[in-house]
């Protein structure tokens, strides 16, 4: 079932505004990127179950002292993820996504973490499990990453949102690394998206059973109704984060604008869940712009 056409509608809204808004304020949308690093880098581990803490991947990012010894791998993922995440910033409207890119980009991510496997795509007798899936043999690994990047780019009738949904779910189905499959997966989302002129969005590690069980109906029915809703769920979050910025709004928690509306702060925070308002989280709290037009 792909993207209906309400949800098409309300995303070039988005986009018309956000376009509009943001011409001649590049450095503010820089100073946005920067905020949000530790918090994008932190959820992306966080599903891959690392332990660090928002609080202490700040921390990390910012050369800063931890208060408790966490291990030097967690170290290395937080930066060599913010390394990943800065450089696919940088580079997207320079060239399309390609395996060469992606064996770069795991290169970049896997450095001093685990060198034997960084860069290349599982070898011979490199068996991997997905939860209760077995990924796809390593003999198949590259030829199967060459269809889902050649189906991607070809089609070009199916919805962006649902191309990028549906090669995310291939990905890692075919799980091609030995680790950080799905650090490079959700890397690529927002390579994906800013090709497509869009803001980098965050899968939140609040969402991962929702998250998990979209792989699991990909695996047993091949429905990818689930990781369609989740991505432009977030796809209209960002926007709306940004576009309150780029307009001057004033920032303030939802639950201050309950009070001051004189709303229901429970159906503002299904409205912000269902993305009905223009709200979205900073550092896991609900805010909105505090329109003044």
């Amino acid at each position: 079932m792909a993207t209906n056409t309400a949800v098409k509608d309300k995303i070039k809204v988005l986009k018309t505004r956000y376009d509009k808004l943001r011409k001649g304020k590049e450095f503010l949308l820089a100073i946005i990127d920067e905020s949000e690093l530790p918090e994008s880098v932190f959820n992306s581990n966080a599903i891959a179950n690392s332990t660090l803490t928002l609080k202490e991947t700040e921390r990390i990012l910012f050369e800063l002292e931890v208060s408790r010894n966490v291990s030097v791998r967690e170290v290395f993922e937080a930066k060599n993820l913010a390394r990943v995440v800065e450089y696919t910033r940088s580079k997207a409207g320079e060239a399309k996504l390609s395996t060469d890119l992606i064996l770069f980009l795991h290169t970049m991510l896997m450095g001093n973490i685990n060198d034997a496997i960084a860069g290349r795509f599982r070898k011979a007798g490199e068996y991997v499990r997905v939860g209760t899936h077995i990924a796809l043999a390593p003999e198949r690994v590259e030829s199967m990453m060459e269809a889902i990047l050649l189906e991607y780019s070809a089609d070009q009738a199916a919805y962006f949102t649902d191309k990028i949904a549906t090669f995310h779910l291939d990905f890692e189905t075919i799980h091609p690394f030995c680790d950080g499959n799905g650090r490079m997966g959700r890397a690529i989302i927002n390579y994906q998206f800013m090709r497509s002129g869009f803001p980098t969005i965050i899968i939140r590690d609040k969402e991962k059973e929702a998250y998990y069980r979209a792989f699991g109906e990909y695996h047993d029915s091949k429905k990818a109704r689930s990781m369609e809703k989740i991505i432009t769920l977030a796809l209209t979050e960002s926007p709306h984060k940004r576009i309150a910025y780029l307009h001057g709004d004033q920032i303030i928690p939802l639950a201050d604008f309950a009070r001051t509306h004189e709303s229901s702060i429970h159906t503002l925070l299904n409205a912000a869940r269902r993305q009905t308002v223009p709200a979205f989280r900073e550092k896991g709290v609900w805010k909105i712009g505090n329109y003044h037009d």
